[in-house]
């Protein structure tokens, strides 16, 4: 038989924001599938455990101490990956923050504090995984995890939904600009996930009640429902797929 699809051997993988949450979910399922890691984090203690973690899995990880809203730590954490690791074939742009704010009562700190993180950090990290691909001749695949206040909005969180509603403009940029080097760019929209991000409002038994019944499939989404996702976009499978948002909520939105 040939080659599965789905076999990462020789692909090397950077997700931002990968010591816990979702981006853990995705290098664990990245590494089970044959792929190297590089994971970027601002969290010592949570880059440690991580990395002990992913290194059970075998094939070779990389952790490095990043904040994705400066972009000289970006600028220098991605060449250190490229010269420990080799390359890299998949960049996944997860690292993000939340707030929780009246509009009316927003501050131009507040509002930057969130962009600088989940649209600028973005921005930082997606220019530095282009300018290596092309320079590199790689048929690379970039992918930005959204969120489900991108659709449907966030009353208290307008500066977040704002800036997960930009990433999935500069995805369907990026995929029409840069396909003619064979990089394909796709955005990951969650539902609602259990994640330490997450952890207050879930505390919160009124919103758990109201919430999970609204949910077809009775329960909350967990980091490992986004692995598979994680492998088909940083394999030859998705080579073809480019420009797309995948929704990953237990049918939320359908409901």
């Amino acid at each position: 038989m040939g080659k599965s699809y789905f076999d990462l051997s020789g692909k090397v993988a950077l997700i931002t924001g990968g010591n816990g949450g979702i981006g853990l979910g995705m290098a664990e399922a990245l590494a089970e599938a044959g792929s190297d890691r590089c994971i970027w984090g601002r969290n010592e203690k949570k880059n440690e455990a991580a990395e002990k973690k992913l290194k059970s899995y075998g094939h070779r990880v990389l952790v490095l101490k990043c904040d994705v809203s400066d972009e000289k730590q970006v600028e220098k954490c991605f060449s250190e990956t490229v010269k420990i690791l080799g390359k890299v074939t998949t960049c996944f742009a997860n690292a993000g923050i939340g707030g929780d704010i009246p509009f009316q009562e927003m501050t131009i700190e507040e509002w930057r504090r969130i962009f600088s993180v989940n649209m600028e950090g973005v921005f930082f990290t997606f220019r530095a995984a282009i300018r290596h691909m092309i320079e590199n001749k790689i048929k690379g695949s970039l992918v930005a995890t959204s969120s489900s206040s991108a659709i449907s909005g966030a009353p208290r969180s307008a500066h977040y939904a704002s800036s997960k509603g930009g990433l999935l403009s500069l995805i369907r940029t990026l995929a029409v600009g840069y396909a003619r080097y064979g990089i394909r760019d796709n955005a990951i929209i969650p539902g609602w996930i259990e994640t330490d991000m997450t952890a207050e409002i879930f505390a919160n038994e009124k919103f758990k009640d109201t919430v999970l019944r609204r949910i077809p499939q009775r329960r909350w989404g967990v980091p490992a429902d986004f692995g598979p996702a994680a492998v088909y976009f940083a394999s030859d499978a998705s080579a073809y797929h480019s420009g797309d948002e995948f929704i990953i909520d237990g049918a939320y939105f359908r409901f």
